[in-house]
């Protein structure tokens, strides 16, 4: 919410910071009541030994709490704070409150709702009342005699939006401290995530051969079986009829199909990269690249099949990128293999300024290299150079 004092006075964070702590005092409000309703029952029931269940009512009544905390929290705090309770271990009401019992997470929101309940919507309601409540006792009694109150009021008030803001952000970051997941808590997520993208890119391979086969059985072999038509048309044809042009026009349309066909085949599943490996398979792309490619591989002769496939098309689609968008005149590909860490530098001299939040090709790649485990890094400023950093865990049995 750092801006400039002008900005920040017309922008919506004031407004939003004030509806932050308004709402706090309702929720705070609620909690206390029911709250104190739950545990008066409780300690009642628990003379005869059915006390239990509101009390844990009360640690369960944490979480909704939690829950509209999260979505308050939206109101000053665009990052989206996910919900880290995982699901029940079976259906019906028994199993969600044995598995929220057992979560730790449940236990941070008992202790964020308790110190919410005590003190943190007392506060919200004192800085409220401070900011507005005060101003306005001293400015609507005003007189000759408190004078100086009514100065100390209206500096009050227009100090207000800076008062209501930096205690609404300090609220907020205390809530996120109680109330963000952990790493653990998230480990089975990120889990699934995970193998989501290796399914997704074992799926992309699989189509990937499977339409390259389709194309050489299919298509190729409908071309060929074609040209071989065309012959026997010609050999049938005089040499100066109009139909000789034609079939001149026809043939050369069909090689050029052809070989347009074949470099397809040869992007999808170059043989190259089966035979020889992914630095042969570069080398080659870069031999047939528009722009002039240094290329200084230095990696182990023979990488898992799905790392080097994936690398493959990876630098390859960058490189695309480069050709089709940055006005380059030179790129160089530079790959090392260090303590079973691949890394990738993809740079050109082009005019810089990729967004990799504008949904470029960029995602893509990015997309690629999660599904590896790896991580990337671009660095493009207007004007260039670009680098594109890979980093990929590649460990031999």
């Amino acid at each position: 919410m750092a801006q400039r004092p002008l900005s920040f006075l017309t922008s919506s964070w004031p407004w939003r910071s004030l509806a932050y702590l308004s709402s706090g005092v309702l929720v705070g409000t609620a909690a206390v009541v029911i709250f104190a309703v739950g545990l008066a029952a409780g300690m009642a029931l628990l003379l005869v030994l059915i006390g239990i269940a509101p009390l844990a009512g009360l640690v369960t009544a944490s979480t909704v709490v939690a829950r509209l905390e999260r979505q308050r929290l939206r109101l000053v705090d665009l990052d989206r704070l996910p919900d880290p309770h995982r699901r029940p271990d079976g259906p019906g009401t028994r199993a969600w409150v044995a598995t929220r019992i057992k979560e730790q997470v449940t236990w941070r929101e008992l202790v964020f709702t308790l110190i919410s309940s005590a003190g943190l919507w007392w506060v919200d309601l004192m800085v409220l009342l401070f900011c507005f409540g005060l101003p306005a006792v001293f400015l609507s009694s005003l007189d000759g005699e408190t004078w100086p109150w009514a100065i100390f009021s209206a500096v009050v008030l227009l100090a207000s939006p800076y008062t209501v803001t930096s205690w609404a952000g300090a609220r907020a970051a205390m809530a996120r401290t109680f109330l963000a997941p952990r790493d653990r808590e998230l480990a089975e997520e990120l889990r699934e995530v995970r193998a989501s993208q290796v399914r997704l890119l074992d799926t992309f391979d699989a189509e990937r051969v499977r339409i390259e086969r389709d194309l050489h059985d299919g298509a190729q072999q409908r071309l060929v079986s074609l040209g071989m038509t065309l012959g026997m048309l010609r050999l049938e044809t005089p040499p100066d009829s109009p139909q000789a042009e034609l079939l001149t026009q026809a043939e050369a349309q069909l090689s050029t199909a052809h070989q347009e066909l074949r470099a397809l085949i040869r992007g999808l599943n170059p043989p190259v990269l089966a035979d020889h490996g992914l630095v042969a398979a570069i080398e080659d792309y870069a031999a047939r690249f528009p722009i002039p490619v240094t290329v200084d591989l230095r990696l182990p002769e023979k990488l898992p099949r799905k790392i080097e496939t994936t690398m493959y098309y990876l630098i390859n689609e960058a490189m695309t990128n480069i050709a089709k968008h940055s006005g380059a005149a030179r790129a160089e590909v530079r790959g090392r293999y260090h303590a079973d860490l691949l890394i990738f530098d993809i740079t050109d001299d082009g005019h810089g300024g990729v967004d990799t939040e504008a949904g470029s090709g960029v995602t893509g790649l990015a997309d690629r290299v999660k599904a590896l485990d790896g991580r990337m890094r671009v660095s493009s400023p207007v004007g260039g150079p670009t680098l594109l950093h890979v980093e990929v865990p590649c460990r031999f049995a």
